[in-house]
């Protein structure tokens, strides 16, 4: 990326922190805004999917580890009223994988209960060397859906074999998006071959204040082609915020109507002009409902961002 090229970048984060505040104080939501019980959802900021304009939620819900709950029906229940309170505070993506246990069916049994089909931008995954076709089955059956919003290839396992399976899905109108995935860091390089080789509508990647190395290339690449960025482990795998339990948020975090650590760090992500939506997982519906509210009212510009990744890498 050139100077002047990285210039209008950061320029359009402070931009879009303007934008996002505008977007959390006003105007009307679609028409999904609205809670299972029938009444008027709360306003959240949305991000546009950069190859359509859609525009969805700005904070998602992941499943790994706290939906694999297998038939325990109390802890499914639970998963469900994580759902729930996700989806009444305005929440729409939620990602899964066969690679998570039986968090799919999991999802399935909410979607179910809650009678929530028509409130989710659903996401997931296909993760096989072998035949994708058959495992994606398996996934629609599991959720009980027929088809999903987007499918990735996860951790780029078979990509060769099941990118074109994706795309070929999405020409005949049975997906509407496709992305690839990778996590913890990994195969940024690999990652940003194919954003650069494909016509990819997402990409999902680990991106948090202490985990930052895709700032350099790989978010202004994908700011630069269009193509929407799912945030994954945005705590680090919840690490990050209890490192950080128990210590005074900075001042300025009531200027952005942060109340806890977690919102902190999901308006820092939000606030980058090429994130579209992280998907931070919990067990407990207080924290879906929390994870939320960190998507309305204010959002930190260049400045303040930089004084948030400070602050929580000299705590931890």
């Amino acid at each position: 990326m050139s100077e002047i090229d990285r210039r209008t970048f950061l320029k359009s984060a402070s931009a879009f922190s303007a934008l996002g505040a505008a977007t959390a104080l006003g105007g009307a939501g679609p028409l999904w805004a609205q809670t299972i019980a029938g009444q008027k959802r709360p306003d959240v900021i949305r991000k546009a999917i950069a190859s359509t304009g859609e525009e969805i939620p700005a904070v998602g819900l992941g499943s790994w580890i706290t939906f694999n709950v297998g038939n325990d029906m109390e802890l499914r229940d639970q998963c469900a009223d994580v759902m729930s309170a996700f989806f009444s505070a305005g929440g729409r993506m939620i990602d899964s994988s066969p690679m998570y246990g039986s968090s799919q069916d999991v999802i399935g049994y909410g979607l179910d209960k809650l009678g929530a089909r028509d409130q989710v931008f659903s996401t997931d995954k296909v993760w096989t060397s072998g035949d994708g076709m058959e495992q994606l089955a398996q996934t629609e059956e599991r959720w009980n859906i027929k088809s999903f919003d987007l499918l990735q290839v996860h951790n780029l396992v078979g990509i060769n074999e099941n990118l074109p399976l994706l795309f070929k899905l999405k020409d005949e109108g049975l997906l509407r998006y496709v992305g690839v995935t990778t996590s913890h860091g990994r195969r940024t390089e690999d990652v940003m071959a194919v954003m650069k080789n494909e016509r990819l509508d997402f990409v999902q990647v680990t991106y948090n204040p202490i985990d930052r190395d895709v700032e350099e290339y790989l978010l202004p690449m994908a700011y630069d082609r269009g193509i929407a960025v799912i945030v994954n482990r945005p705590f680090r795998g919840g690490s990050l915020v209890e490192k950080l339990e128990g210590e005074p948020l900075p001042e300025f975090a009531a200027e952005l109507g942060a109340e806890s650590w977690a919102q902190l760090i999901l308006k820092y992500l939000i606030a980058h002009p090429a994130v579209t939506c992280p998907i931070p997982a919990t067990t407990k519906p207080a924290h879906a409902a929390e994870n939320m509210r960190a998507a309305t009212g204010l959002l930190p510009d260049d400045k303040m961002r930089e004084q948030i990744a400070a602050v929580i890498g000299v705590l931890i």
